[in-house]
């Protein structure tokens, strides 16, 4: 029986990881890349001429174009719930950006529309794919590293700038930017879910409006204890982007995941710099394809639309805690 293709459109290229999409898409024999629209058009023409596809003029155009089945949505964040309920209107299954949304209610008419609609929505959490890390959480499953009592887990980077720094275009800076992924992974792990959310945020690195430290404490609804640190606190001169680290302390002792160690030291005299280059299996590809198996089985998405609600709430009560200097509690 023949493969069959799924018809895959971007909305958008303003993330930057939409770029790392678009290459898996081209790159599968199971993926078809149909083409790319953005409100950037000049984005939209340089991004088509890269992965050699049709750029089209509008939104709207590419979700009619023939036979397309699915799109990957990669704006700024106070997009998703425009392109989702535009997608979802037009009878497209979605892969969205992390955060889903930067409120509670735009995230849950998102995952409304789609379950109206009868089209999925999967929110991207690459970090779940990396193999480091489905090592660790099948560890975690088989109960062979005894019981969770507590985490520690880090996702620190460089500050990005652009629009990640405009809080109407980004809904904050680097805690939402960077505490969806970990929390993720933590929901993951422990099979439960957040009840209380206490942060403290600063901009002492950058000394601007937007905050680039979050550090949080999760408790979790049976008892698990979490940390985070969210920041943008890399400087633009370290070798890399940042990292995503987990330390999980057990009842038998302490497993540690340190989740792009795996890389390669460059020394250039063309740069006069020193920067790291992972190796490996790629996340993104690995999410990217669970994703197109879903579209073309009629199977549930892997990492659902809630996954990404969850995860955007922690966030957002992230903010509420700093600004209170208080603990915040869930529904």
């Amino acid at each position: 029986m023949a493969q069959r293709v799924v018809k895959i459109g971007m909305m958008s290229f303003a993330h930057m990881h939409a770029g790392s999409y678009a290459h898996s898409i081209v790159s599968r024999p199971d993926l078809e890349l149909v083409g790319i629209a953005d409100h950037d058009k000049l984005r939209a023409e340089a991004t088509a001429k890269q992965f050699e596809t049709k750029a089209f003029e509008s939104y709207e155009a590419l979700l009619s174009a023939p036979g397309l089945d699915a799109v990957v949505i990669c704006p700024e964040n106070r997009r998703h719930r425009e392109l989702t309920e535009m997608a979802a209107k037009a009878g497209k299954h979605i892969l969205c950006e992390k955060p889903l949304a930067t409120t509670v209610s735009d995230a849950e008419v998102m995952i409304a529309a789609c379950k109206s609609a009868g089209v999925q929505l999967m929110t991207a959490f690459p970090c779940r794919y990396a193999p480091v890390m489905q090592r660790l959480k099948a560890a975690i499953d088989t109960g062979s590293v005894g019981n969770i009592l507590a985490m520690r887990g880090t996702n620190r980077g460089r500050n990005p700038g652009g629009w990640f720094i405009d809080q109407a275009e980004s809904g904050g800076g680097a805690t939402i930017d960077h505490t969806v992924h970990v929390t993720d992974l933590m929901r993951w792990m422990l099979k439960d879910e957040v009840k209380e959310v206490y942060c403290e945020m600063s901009n002492g690195i950058s000394h601007a409006d937007f905050d680039d430290v979050g550090f949080l404490s999760l408790t979790f609804q049976k008892g698990v204890f979490g940390t985070l640190d969210a920041s943008w606190s890399r400087p633009k001169s370290y070798p890399t982007w940042g990292d995503v680290t987990m330390e999980v302390v057990t009842d038998t002792g302490t497993i540690t995941m340190d989740m792009f160690s795996q890389n390669l030291v460059l020394f250039s005299d063309k740069t006069n710099s020193v920067s790291w280059h992972n190796w490996g299996s790629s996340s993104d590809d690995a999410m990217v394809g669970a994703f197109a198996k879903a579209v073309a089985e009629g199977s549930p998405v892997p990492i659902t639309g809630e996954d990404g609600l969850r995860a955007a709430e922690v966030a957002i009560a992230a903010y509420h805690s700093a600004e209170a200097k208080a603990p915040i509690t869930l529904r």
